[in-house]
């Protein structure tokens, strides 16, 4: 397993991270843990979730999940956990955003769950324009200085929001983000304005979710009768991208590879990019993602994929202007 920096912070990450929105909702909790094993066993060390997966209102049910996996023992010490806060955990005024109200008590209930006292990297799944900057600082600073968090990260922010936390951040003396989590894939590339050169900027690591694109970079063309493939939306999707599928799963042909494995595989050659988040239903798909690590794309390979699945053209402002 290959592993590096956080963003600029002196924690180290595998090259992989090992998303477990399915945990609970598609995927037993006996099936969890032995995913959640066989990941250590791979040397995946970065583990993400939130309070609101699992999809039950206020349950946490995926935490819950990994807390029982994790009360098994000798588990805790060996991973960097990352959860985020923000989604709806109950019907109440502040039961969701980033008020420092429901930032202290979304975080001492995941603790909770997850049956830790300390939670490595906690995000922000979602920008809250109601809540002051210092406002959210003075929150996590507070949870610092218990013990109760090491790291903070972002998620589904703007570059104009990533640079107003910094800014704030620093002026308080806080180390502020360490990372974003972003949707990023061939297939979406709209972070490359401005979000990437923003991550770069401040020293922010990039967690890129959806690395296949809900399926459509994993083989799409074949038929599905089961998993995100098979629902309506990501069908729509299939059939406006379809040209570009069918060019972009010809190349893998052409290479001899999984289309899944060039579609991570391009991530983890984008500079910025820290871990893409894998999100696997079953075991086959946790070892299959382990490929993606050796695999190597030449320049005509990456040039080919750039032309397939253009992106809007570099950062901004060249990309829209002289």
């Amino acid at each position: 397993m290959q592993y590096v920096h956080l963003g600029r912070s002196g924690v180290k990450v595998s090259r992989l991270c090992l998303g477990t929105m399915n945990f609970g909702p598609q995927t037993s909790e006996a099936d969890s843990f032995t995913i959640m094993d066989r990941a250590l066993e791979l040397g995946i060390n970065f583990f993400d979730t939130a309070n609101v997966y699992g999809w039950k209102l206020g349950e946490g049910w995926t935490e819950q999940i990994i807390g029982r996996w994790f009360a098994q023992g000798g588990r805790r010490e060996k991973v960097v956990l990352a959860t985020k806060v923000f989604g709806r955990m109950g019907d109440w005024p502040n039961q969701s955003r980033l008020s420092a109200l429901h930032i202290k008590r979304a975080c001492e209930a995941s603790l909770r769950r997850l049956q830790t006292d300390c939670i490595d990297l906690y995000q922000m799944h979602h920008v809250d324009r109601d809540s002051p900057w210092d406002e959210i600082w003075q929150a996590m600073e507070q949870l610092v200085r218990e013990g109760k968090i090491l790291y903070v990260g972002s998620s589904n922010f703007a570059g104009w929001h990533l640079a107003q936390a910094q800014e704030t951040a620093q002026s308080r003396h806080f180390l502020g983000l360490v990372s974003e989590q972003s949707l990023y894939n061939l297939t979406e590339r709209m972070v490359e304005l401005e979000v990437l050169p923003a991550c770069e900027a401040y020293g922010i690591g990039v967690i890129p979710w959806s690395p296949l694109a809900r399926g459509l970079l994993a083989g799409a063309l074949e038929p599905a009768t089961s998993g995100r493939r098979a629902s309506e939306d990501v069908k729509a999707d299939l059939a406006k991208l379809r040209p570009q599928l069918e060019a972009y799963e010809r190349l893998c042909k052409d290479l001899g590879e999984q289309p899944a494995d060039v579609a991570l595989s391009w991530l983890l050659h984008q500079e910025t990019v820290t871990s893409p988040i894998i999100g696997p239903r079953t075991m086959a798909q946790l070892n299959g993602a382990i490929h993606a690590l050796g695999l190597t794309l030449g320049r005509d390979t990456l040039a080919q994929l750039d032309k397939i699945f253009p992106g809007p053209g570099g950062p901004a402002p060249e990309a829209y202007a002289w």
